[in-house]
């Protein structure tokens, strides 16, 4: 089974996978971090100032960990973000069209491999920084407007998607009911 969570920074999906890690039920699994921070340790700028180069790598990263498929996965985040912050940075003359195209491409090619996906919505969570992600109120706002816009298309893998909402432990026992279905049906 392959799960990740998407969503915008500070929305809690680090402090989820992190409470994941602790649970029973993902006894056996692997957990991939956050590749952002793995591009920006590289020398590349990231959120607001993130540009081709960046969001190129971190596509190549989603591209990497969606091919995970010989136990089960948890990811930080997915190709949803690549897709939602490469369209932001497009939008704000940053990144090149075939970047964003790219992008897209990668989402059409790469959603089917998620089996579930756990959208962290902001209520509930305080914008702080960290030294290293934005605490700009307007990027999260934009990077939000973006996900709602995408997710209102009517796309076919919306099946997929699980809003988290509410405290920590209310999401948790959101994603622990959502993956004891999943491995129940599998079964």
């Amino acid at each position: 089974m392959l799960v990740s969570f998407t969503g915008a920074q500070c929305t809690g999906k680090t402090t989820l996978l992190k409470k994941c890690k602790s649970e029973a039920t993902f006894d056996g699994w692997k957990f991939v971090d956050e590749v952002t921070r793995k591009v920006n340790r590289g020398g590349n700028s990231i959120n607001e100032s993130g540009d081709d180069t960046t969001q190129l790598f971190i596509l190549s990263e989603h591209l990497h960990n969606h091919q995970k498929r010989d136990t089960n996965y948890m990811l930080d985040r997915c190709i949803l973000d690549g897709y939602v912050y490469t369209r932001w940075l497009y939008l704000n003359g940053t990144v090149s069209e075939w970047v964003l195209n790219y992008a897209g491409n990668l989402l059409s090619h790469l959603i089917d491999n998620l089996d579930v996906v756990f959208y962290t919505q902001p209520e509930d969570v305080p914008l702080v920084g960290d030294g290293v992600r934005s605490v700009n109120v307007e990027f999260r706002q934009d990077i939000l407007n973006i996900y709602e816009e995408l997710f209102a298309r009517n796309n076919s893998w919306m099946y997929k998607l699980v809003r988290l909402n509410g405290a920590v432990e209310t999401r948790m026992n959101t994603i622990l009911n959502k993956i004891n279905e999943k491995t129940n049906i599998r079964q």
